[in-house]
C-alpha cells in the first residue's frame, strides 16, 4: 500500500516538474520589439527599467527608414514581415509595436494574425495625453503617416470617455524629425528652427499637453520644449506603454518572475539582444548612446 502510495506521489512529482519546466519555458520567452530605427529604444529603456527580469528581443527597421513617409500599404507590410520573424525565427511571447506608424497602420492586423498578444503605442499615449490635461485642449505630433492614418484622433476620442467634458485635439505632422534623430542632431540651430516652424499651429491653439506621437520624439524633448514653452506639458507613451506591457504579461500569466531572486542571482536580469536591417555597427554606437549600456552590441536582421 505504501509503496503504491509512494509510486503515486513519483507519478506526481514527475508531472508537475514536467508542468514547472514547461511553464518557465513559456515565461522566460523574450518579449519581441520592433520599430523603423531607433526611436522604439525610448519603449524599450522604459520597460527594461519597469520590469528588469524580462527577456528582450528589439528588431531596428533601420535599412528601410523613416516609414513616416512611406505608403500605408508598404509599412503595413513591413510589419507583419518584422513581427511573424520575431514570432517564427524568436520565439516571443508578446509583441510591442514601438512605432507609431506601424501601430497607427497594422497593429488591428497583427493582433488578428499573430498567436501572441500584440500591444501598441498610440492607445496608452493617448490616455496619458487625455488624464494630462487640465483645459481640454491638447495636441499630438507625429510623421505624416501617423497623422493622416486618424489614429489619434480615434483614440483621444475613446480616451477622453474616461474624463469630464471633451477633448479638443490639434494633429500635426513633423517631417524631417525622424531623421535629425537617426543623424544624431537632436539640439541645434536648424532642428530648432525645424521645430519653430512645425509647431506654430499647436502654439496657437492654446493647448496645455502635447503628445509626442513618434518614439523617436522623446530625444528631441528639450528642443521641443524650449520651442512650447513651459507652460505645456510634453508626454511620452514610454512610459504608459510599458505600463499596459506589463498589465498584459500578469493577465496572461507569463510575467518572468523575480520573487525569490536577488539582483545577485542570474536571472534577475534579462538578457536583451537589438538586431538592425542596417548597418549594425551604427545602430550599436549611436543606440548604445540612446538606450543605455544593455545595446553593447546590434546583430544582423534578418539573421
Amino acid at each position: 500500500m505504501w509503496s503504491i502510495g509512494r509510486c503515486e506521489l513519483t507519478d506526481f512529482n514527475v508531472d508537475y516538474g514536467v508542468a514547472l519546466a514547461e511553464m518557465n519555458a513559456q515565461v522566460d520567452r523574450p518579449i519581441g520589439m520592433f520599430d523603423s530605427g531607433f526611436g522604439g529604444l525610448t519603449v524599450a529603456r522604459a520597460l527594461i527599467d519597469m520590469m528588469p527580469s524580462e527577456n528582450l528581443v528589439y528588431i531596428g527597421d533601420t535599412g528601410r527608414y523613416p516609414y513616416g513617409n512611406k505608403s500605408a500599404s508598404d509599412v503595413r507590410n513591413f510589419a507583419l514581415e518584422i513581427a511573424n520573424s520575431l514570432v517564427h525565427d524568436f520565439n516571443v511571447k508578446m509583441i510591442v509595436v514601438a512605432c507609431n506608424t506601424a501601430a497607427s497602420v497594422a497593429l488591428h492586423e497583427l493582433q488578428n494574425s499573430l498567436s501572441v498578444p500584440v500591444i501598441g503605442v498610440v492607445e496608452p499615449g493617448a490616455r496619458a495625453l487625455v488624464h494630462a490635461t487640465k483645459n481640454n485642449r491638447v495636441a499630438v505630433i507625429g510623421t505624416v503617416g501617423t497623422i493622416a492614418s486618424g489614429a489619434y484622433e480615434n483614440a483621444v476620442a475613446n480616451a477622453s470617455s474616461e474624463i469630464t467634458g471633451k477633448v479638443s485635439l490639434t494633429a500635426t505632422a513633423c517631417p524631417g524629425f525622424v531623421e535629425f534623430v537617426e543623424h544624431d542632431e537632436t539640439s541645434g540651430k536648424a532642428v530648432t528652427e525645424l521645430a519653430e516652424m512645425l509647431l506654430a499651429p499647436i502654439r496657437n491653439a492654446d493647448v496645455d499637453a502635447l503628445l509626442l506621437g513618434c518614439t523617436h520624439y522623446p530625444y528631441l524633448s528639450a528642443v521641443i520644449s524650449q520651442v512650447m514653452g513651459s507652460n505645456v506639458k510634453l508626454i511620452n507613451s514610454a512610459d504608459a506603454t510599458a505600463s499596459v506591457v506589463r498589465d498584459a504579461l500578469e493577465t496572461n500569466k507569463i510575467t518572468r518572475s523575480i520573487e525569490q531572486d536577488s539582483p545577485d542571482s542570474p536571472r534577475f536580469f534579462g538578457s536583451h539582444e537589438f538586431y538592425s536591417s542596417g548597418d549594425i555597427r551604427h545602430f550599436a554606437e549611436l543606440g548604445r548612446r540612446f538606450l543605455g549600456p544593455e545595446l553593447s552590441v546590434a546583430k544582423q536582421w534578418p539573421k
